[in-house]
C-alpha cells in the first residue's frame, strides 16, 4: 500500500538515524540465566504472551495464562509452560516444530514493566514435572519446554501511557459480547442465544475439564 508523503525505512543506518544508540545500561541488562528476582516474578504471574514464527516468518502471538506460578522453573535456565487444551488450532505449537525460536512475555498484574525470555523450545508430551502442572484435576496434555537465550526486564512505558491497569479507563462494553463476535465472525449459522448461554457462567466452570 502507498500512502502519499509516506517515508519508509528500509535500511539499519536509516533506522538508526531516528533513534539513537542505546544507554549501555540497556545493552547490558541481558543475561542468560535466571536471577532469583526473575524466579520471584515467574511464581507471581498468571498470564504470558508467546510468540512463535513458523520457517517463513510467518509470524503468531499466543496467550497464556493460568493460577500464578503455573511456569515452572526447572533450572536456571529452562522453565516449562503447560498448555491447556483449547481451540485446537495449535498454531504456535506448529510453528515450533519448523522454527524453535520462541519469545515471551510475562504480566504481573498492576506492575507497569514485563519479564521478557527468548530462547528455544520443544514440545513435551509427558514428563515427570506435568504432576505438579495439574490444576483442578486437570494434568496438561502437552507442555513447552523452553531453554533461555535472552533474559532481561522492559521498563514500564506502555503501561504507563496504556493505562492498561487503571480501572477508570476500562471500557469492556465499547465492542460487542464474545458471542455477538462469534455470531458475526466466527459461527454465523449458530443460534445467538445459545452463543449467550455457551459463552455464559458454564464457559469459565469449564474450562479446566476440558481436553483434546
Amino acid at each position: 500500500m502507498e500512502i502519499p508523503g509516506m517515508v519508509e525505512i528500509t535500511s539499519y543506518d536509516e533506522l538508526r538515524d531516528v533513534v539513537p544508540p542505546p544507554l549501555q545500561h540497556a545493552k547490558d541488562k541481558t543475561r542468560k540465566e535466571l536471577h532469583d528476582i526473575d524466579k520471584k516474578w515467574l511464581a507471581a504471574s498468571p498470564f504470558c504472551l508467546i510468540a512463535t514464527s513458523d520457517a517463513d516468518g510467518n509470524c503468531d502471538v499466543s496467550p497464556k495464562g493460568d493460577p500464578a506460578g503455573f511456569t515452572m522453573v526447572l533450572d536456571d535456565s529452562t522453565i516449562a509452560i503447560p498448555e491447556r487444551a483449547g481451540n485446537r488450532r495449535i498454531d504456535g505449537f506448529t510453528n515450533i516444530l519448523g522454527n524453535p525460536h520462541v519469545g515471551l512475555i510475562y504480566l504481573l498484574p498492576g506492575r507497569g514493566e514485563t519479564l521478557r525470555i527468548n530462547g528455544r523450545a520443544r514440545i513435551v508430551r509427558d514428563a515427570p514435572f506435568f504432576d505438579d502442572m495439574i490444576v483442578k484435576g486437570n494434568r496438561p496434555q502437552l507442555a513447552l519446554l523452553v531453554e533461555i537465550e535472552e533474559i532481561f526486564h522492559h521498563c514500564s512505558k506502555a503501561f504507563l501511557r496504556s493505562k492498561l491497569w487503571k480501572s477508570e479507563t476500562w471500557n469492556p462494553d465499547a465492542i460487542p459480547t464474545r458471542a455477538k463476535i462469534a455470531k458475526a465472525l466466527d459461527r454465523p449459522n449458530d443460534d445467538l442465544a445459545e452463543l449467550e448461554r455457551y459463552y455464559g457462567p458454564q464457559y469459565e466452570e469449564g474450562i479446566y475439564k476440558l481436553t483434546y
